[in-house]
Order: structure tokens, then sequence, then C-alpha cells
């Protein structure tokens, strides 16, 4: 079972309703959003054990908890249809994250992070070649990973043609591309990819986008941080959406 660390993981967890098998807090750590926490699994009927230091220490391996950890159960993948009713719940033109070569488990939490943040109805990431949703991930994501839609593919490649399908367009990110943010009508269903802030995205990835667009940089530093760039472009979307509900394309989205 993976265990999680961290109060306000924890805590969002808890009120999304996620299974837990127990919550472990260390001896004597039972005040302020600590008691909050506990106030609230009490409330959901979740097992709550008070360990000593040195056995929340092996339990933890010396993760930084804030003095809570918690055990839950396995992590249900979504699937990509279930991204596509997100966004149809919420009477909303479909937008997605698709992340690529994306190894940090740090940068992979923060992008889930800001993707809840700005509204975005999914994100998918590959089997293999990428982070998995491990205690560092859910802790980057500061509890976001607990709403939002997580979709594991085998081959992204594939999953691209069946977006493209559904009505997709497929914008990538390049710091070789001519167009920025700016030249996508972003109230179109769109995916968002991102690679790696080193090798970016797989060649084969690279070549199924319809669009490859930068963000243009003015400093002496030649790149962004991966989930500096996604946050940045996923509230650009966000920004120039004319909210007007879901288009004649996106109505294939749902089927």
């Amino acid at each position: 079972m993976p265990i999680i660390v961290g109060r306000r993981p924890i805590y969002e967890a808890l009120k999304a309703n996620k299974k837990f098998e127990k919550i472990f807090v260390l001896y004597g750590a039972q005040s302020g959003s600590i008691g909050d926490i506990l106030n609230l699994a009490r409330k959901k009927n979740v097992k709550v054990v008070e360990l000593g230091k040195q056995k929340f220490r092996d339990l933890t391996r010396n993760k930084a908890t804030q003095g809570i950890a918690a055990i839950i159960a396995e992590r249900s993948y979504s699937a990509i249809e279930d991204l596509f009713k997100a966004a149809s719940d919420r009477n909303e033109v479909p937008v997605l994250l698709m992340l690529d070569n994306i190894n940090d488990p740090h940068n992979l939490g923060a992008l889930i992070r800001s993707a809840e943040c700005m509204g975005v109805h999914g994100v998918i990431i590959p089997k293999d070649r990428s982070a998995g949703l491990n205690s560092a991930a859910v802790k980057s994501s500061a509890g976001a990973d607990a709403y939002m839609k997580i979709s594991k593919v085998i081959n992204l490649a594939r999953t691209i043609d069946e977006l493209k399908e559904k009505g997709f367009w497929i914008v990538g990110t390049s710091s070789l591309a001519e167009k920025t943010i700016d030249d996508v009508d972003v109230n179109l269903p769109l995916v968002l990819v991102l690679g790696s802030e080193g090798k970016g995205m797989r060649k084969l990835t690279e070549s199924k986008c319809d669009f490859l667009i930068k963000i243009p940089l003015y400093g002496k530093i030649e790149s962004l941080n991966v989930s500096v760039a996604g946050g940045i472009l996923m509230y650009e979307i966000r920004k120039r959406r004319s909210h007007t509900g879901i288009t004649a394309l996106s109505s294939d989205v749902t089927s």
C-alpha cells in the first residue's frame, strides 16, 4: 500500500473521500492543523495510530512528514472517457495536460497542482518513462491529486491519434518553436503536451502535435523548469478562454 506524508496532502485526500487504511501520527504531534486532520479522520471512521519517534521514522524512511503519514489504497487511474466527462459536467470545452518524459516526481506533483488550480480537466501520463504518483509526487501536488483525474496510458502516440479523432487539437512545447500560446485558438478542445526540461518530448510525440509553441524568455537563463512553464501556459489558456460553454467540436468528445 502506498504511503503519503504531509498535512495538506492527507487533509485533502480525506476531504475527497479517498480510501485510507490507517493514519499514523508522531507521538505528541496532535495540535494545530494535525488536530483538524484527526478530527476529520474520526468523522470518516479512519483508524489513527500514534507512533513513537523511531517507529515513525522506520515507517516513513525519514521523509519530511510534518508529523503525519497515511497508508492509502492503491491509486485507481481514470479512463480517458472520464476526463471528457469532467469537462462535460462543468459545461466547458475540454483542456487536458499530457506529460512525456517527466521523470521527477516533484515536477509531476507540481504540474498536477497547477492543473487543478487552473481548471484543467485531466492529466495523461505514460505507463513507462514517467514518474509515478509516489509519496513525493503526492506531497508536491499539495493534495491536488485527490481531485484531479489522471489517466495512465500505454502509448502516448496512439492516445494522441485517438484524441484527434475526438476533435482535440494537440499543442506541444519546444524552445525551437516559432509560435506562442497567443497564436493558438484556446477555445477549441486542447491537449497541452509538456516534455522534460532537458530532453523535451520524444520525437514521435512531437511529430504528432498540431502546433509547437514556446514561452518567450527575456533574461539570461535559456529555459524554465517544466512545472513553471506548464503553470504559465495553463494560466494563459484559462485566462483567454471565452467560457461560452461546450462547442460543436466538443460534442464528439463525450461520445
